[in-house]
This record gives C-alpha cells, structure tokens and sequence, in this order.
C-alpha cells in the first residue's frame, strides 16, 4: 500500500498592512489603532516619522499601503505623481504648541513674549523645533517665529528635531529650554507631569490641515483602516489630543 501524505491546509497570510504616518499623530493613531482592532479584528503596522521622508520613501518604493501625512501638501505630491489612489481625505486638523519643562526659566504665552526676554538677556540656551525641510510642524514653527520677527534673532539656540516626536522629546525633557511643538504630543499624559505648554493661535501660522492618502500597495485592510479613520469613533480620539475637526 503507497505511502500517502496528508497536505496540511493552506493558511491565507494575514493582512497586516504597513501605514506611515507623521509622528504628532502618534498617541492619538496608537488608540485609534487599537480601538480598530478591537473593534474589526483587524490589525495594521504603523510607522512614525517626518512626512517629507515619507513620500522620498513611497516614491522609492516603501510598501506602505496609507500615508497619514502632517500636512496636505505632502500627499498632494504623491497624488500628482500617480502614486496614491485619489486625492484622500483631511483626517485632522493640527495645532501648535509652546511648551517647556517645568523647571525651565522659559515664561509661556501666546506671542512669545518670554523667548523674546531670554534672548535679550542671553539666557536663552536651546529652543526645540522640527527640521523645517522636511517636518510640517517644523515649516510651521519657522512660520510663526518670522511672523514674530524671532526667526533671525533666535538661529543659535535652534534645536532641530528630525521630525516634531523627536522635537518634543527635546522640549519637553529638560534638554532644551521649551520648544514649539505639536499641541497633541505637549497635551499627552505622559508628560503632563513634567512640562507646561501653551496653545500658539492659529492666526500665526498656515493651517495644518493633515491628509492621508491610500498608495497603490493598499490592500483591503488599509481601505478598512482608511475609512475608520473618518469615522465618528476615531475622529472623536483625535480632538482628545487636541486636533481640530476634519472638515471634507
């Protein structure tokens, strides 16, 4: 009697997809995340950087499936080059912050004013902000310390972050003396304990109106997590961390 092998079944992989996103929204995508698959099942890989190194990557061939990118500008160019599906939708509504551990000489308000008296006095150190060439919250920081004519005057004290996660490590951890920062990353829990912030007004800066767009790897998990996004539930934990409402 022949020998016979029993083929064991052919398991499907699991649908895991690989989502880049800007690193402000990382406390808020995290509960989104985990609320998404509490909720579906479902699970999604997700990476936190600059958004500027994000579309070099995707352009590259990254094989992430969704970019949640920290301003529109930056899916726009991924849409024109034919490397998304559609022009995607605006997830949130970002905000700035000025924030500083709370053992710094820094005073916090609205224009600056306490930065402006450190400088005078030559006690100011290290500002944090994210690298403008390539961070949104960076190019926005640089935005509002020009409309407050600091730009030039503060140029020896800037930190830079690699992207706006690192620039509020440096802010708000006693390596610097403040930081302009992403509302939503000086508002977290974590660091409450140990730093103060101020909300900039948005009248200083261009909005931050932060997009997210599907790549043409993106598979059905992805659409599903893309489509979460938009929903009541997820919108709900954004403006927890302090996000302004998606408007689409």
């Amino acid at each position: 009697m022949p020998l016979m092998l029993l083929s064991k079944p052919i398991l499907a992989a699991e649908d895991v997809p690989a989502i880049a996103a800007a690193s402000s929204i990382k406390f808020a995508l995290d509960d989104v995340a985990k609320q998404f698959q509490q909720d579906t099942g479902a699970r999604v890989r997700i990476t936190y950087g600059s958004s500027g190194n994000f579309v070099a990557q995707i352009k590259h061939g990254a094989p992430f499936e969704l970019f949640l990118s920290a301003d529109e500008r930056y899916t726009k160019q991924l849409t024109s080059a034919g490397q998304a599906k559609g022009e995607g939708a605006v997830y949130a509504v970002g905000k700035l912050a000025l924030a500083a551990p709370k053992s710094s000489p820094l005073e916090l308000d609205e224009q600056l004013n306490g930065v402006k008296q450190l400088i005078q006095h030559q006690q100011l150190k290290r500002f944090a902000i994210a690298n403008p060439d390539h961070a949104p919250y960076g190019e926005r920081a640089e935005e509002v310390l020009k409309n407050l004519n600091l730009w030039q005057t503060i140029q020896p004290q800037l930190i830079f972050g690699e992207n706006v996660s690192q620039a509020a490590q440096f802010a708000l951890s006693g390596s610097t003396q403040g930081g302009l920062v992403a509302l939503s990353l000086a508002s977290a829990e974590r660091f409450k304990s140990r730093a103060n912030y101020v909300v900039i007004p948005q009248s200083l800066y261009t909005p931050l109106k932060q997009r997210m767009v599907l790549t043409l790897k993106a598979g059905q998990t992805a659409e599903d997590f893309y489509n979460y996004i938009q929903t009541d539930k997820a919108q709900h934990i954004f403006a927890e961390y302090g996000f302004g409402k998606a408007d689409n």
